[in-house]
């Protein structure tokens, strides 16, 4: 078999596994976030930790795929490790961007749920006060 070939195999295999790895373990410990985000409404929570994720899979997969070409033959061993490392690197690289917007994203939304919490009062007025007479 083609050094190339087995290069391109190794990476997919990685890629991919890599790929699952972070979705899973996003969506496994983002639940708690997303459901305090949307205010506790964990049915909300859960779908949309799901189309975060169909997102995650659909971006971070077709970027393999796209990824995969490569311009150069891969002659020897040492070409297989260069050609993986470098894949692999960017690979890693786009996982971490990607993970780094969805918490940037959700921290916005977080926040902005939090100062409307702020905003209303926590005890609902109980009528109407006449002004005080100044001295």
């Amino acid at each position: 078999m083609d050094r190339t070939v087995i290069a391109y195999v190794i990476y997919l295999v990685v890629s991919v596994a890599l790929t699952v790895w972070v979705a899973r373990t996003l969506s496994r410990n983002g639940k708690v976030f997303l459901a305090d985000v949307l205010h506790g409404n964990e049915k909300l929570a859960d779908a949309v930790n799901h189309l975060l994720v169909v997102g995650f899979y659909l971006v971070n997969l077709g970027f393999v795929a796209l990824y995969l070409s490569g311009d150069d033959t891969i002659t020897d061993t040492r070409g297989v490790f260069e050609a993986l490392s470098t894949k692999l690197g960017v690979v890693l690289l786009v996982l971490g961007v990607m993970h780094l917007a969805n918490v940037y994203v959700l921290n916005r939304i977080r926040r902005r749920g939090v100062m409307e919490r702020e905003q209303v009062p926590p005890v609902p007025p109980q009528g109407w006060a006449a002004p005080s007479a100044r001295a």
